[in-house]
């Protein structure tokens, strides 16, 4: 089967890892890419539409279609392995999460390909929103749960595009940049403050009980990280709001 493979939907971010080897060109990364994605549709039997990125979180995601699965790796897959490529088959293409296994060491031994630093064309971080101030409920729940000993930058998310949703990421913490991120439907008068602080308090936890990592698996939430969880004041309150409201997020 054909994959998709042309320079302009290859998406290839030509940045400098820091304390890495430069990156090659870019014809060098668009034929390292078109490679890949020849391989992936062969083994998977259906087109790959891949986009190399630079991320410094997230190394694989994917969104599985029936004429095509949407990729997306970090450039050090541009790099892996057969075994490590039929993996990559086999958790995005096929849904094999045992796979996730060995995409797990191979991250962990690339690990300084990994770009460290914030790059000058990233978002930067801004706390102040319309309706809530993040820096200002992030210090009060440093000081008052977690003795002022959590580090981390906060801010608010970029806005997405108007389009319809059916699920929402209301934060995420990172855990090489310390930084936490809040998705802007959350500044709204119609959010709860309550709300707003638990979620900040989540992402706080990330910090503080990091994934699991297990033969197979990750837990991102590992049960001292939950069992913490509980404990904060307005809990109940807060999964029952988000369980009520949920059409108010995705229609922000």
């Amino acid at each position: 089967m054909p994959s998709d493979t042309s320079p302009r939907q290859l998406q290839l971010l030509q940045l400098e890892p820091t304390g890495t080897r430069r990156l090659p060109a870019r014809e060098v990364l668009v034929e390292k890419a078109a490679a890949l994605a020849r391989s992936l549709s062969h083994e998977l039997g259906v087109p790959v539409r891949l986009s190399v990125t630079d991320n410094r979180s997230t190394m694989v995601s994917f969104r599985r279609a029936p004429a095509a699965l949407r990729l997306r790796l970090h450039h050090m897959f541009l790099d892996a392995p057969a075994p490590v490529v039929r993996a990559v088959a086999d958790y995005a293409g096929r849904g094999h999460r045992r796979a996730g296994r060995l995409l797990d060491e191979f991250v962990r031994r690339e690990q300084p390909r990994i770009r460290q630093h914030r790059d000058a064309g990233d978002e930067a971080l801004s706390p102040r929103g319309q309706t809530y101030d993040l820096r200002e409920i992030f210090e009060r729940l440093n000081e008052s749960h977690f003795q002022g000993g959590v580090r981390a930058s906060i801010g608010w998310g970029r806005s997405p595009g108007r389009r319809r949703r059916k699920s929402i990421r209301l934060g995420v913490y990172d855990h090489q940049t310390r930084e936490i991120r809040l998705h802007p439907a959350l500044d709204q008068p119609a959010v709860p403050r309550f709300f707003v602080e638990f979620i900040v308090f989540h992402e706080m936890l990330h910090q503080v009980f990091p994934s699991s990592h297990f033969p197979g698996r990750r837990t991102h939430h590992p049960r001292a990280f939950r069992d913490r969880e509980k404990a904060f004041p307005q809990y109940a309150a807060a999964l029952r709001w988000e369980r009520d409201n949920l059409r108010v997020l995705l229609a922000r």
